[in-house]
């Protein structure tokens, strides 16, 4: 049946239900997990003054915002990973920085065969899912790939 899940996370109050369920599942199928965690990366502020000055400031806070982003982005993954390793499920983390979301979600379960995605969803609606958006929706629009969605 599946027997390649991607689970994207974070550090939201549903990751948890998303690799707990995950893992059942994963190990019910006999299936693989590759968990995806995204950062976002530094926004580009508008800069007055010197140029070359802002240019400095501006990369050693990139490199120190990549630097605490793949820290964080371990951490997540080493916590899903240690969870999967304790029922027998094969894991594998990814990392990546982008703003894109979802694309980078869609683009991962491609590159890597997933043949599910676990997903979990605050179900946002009306206002405040025009505020906020939805990953998910995004996700399943742009995705040939079965989509299991945890609520």
């Amino acid at each position: 049946m599946y027997e390649h899940l991607l689970v994207p996370i974070d550090e939201g109050e549903l990751a948890g239900k998303a690799m707990r369920t995950s893992i059942d599942l994963a190990r019910m199928l006999g299936a693989r997990i590759t968990g995806f965690t995204v950062e976002l990366p530094l926004p580009l502020p508008l800069m007055a003054g010197e140029a070359a000055s802002a240019v400095a400031f501006q990369a050693e806070a990139m490199a120190e915002h990549q630097t605490r982003c793949e820290a964080h982005a371990r951490t997540l993954l080493k916590r899903f990973g240690e969870m999967a390793q304790a029922d027998g499920v094969p894991f594998d983390g990814q990392f990546m920085m982008t703003d894109q979301v979802a694309q980078a979600i869609v683009d991962l379960a491609k590159r890597q065969s997933c043949d599910l995605i676990v997903m979990a969803t605050h179900g946002r609606h009306g206002l405040d899912a025009l505020i906020n958006g939805s990953l998910t929706k995004s996700v399943l629009s742009h995705c040939q790939i079965p989509l299991l969605i945890l609520h």
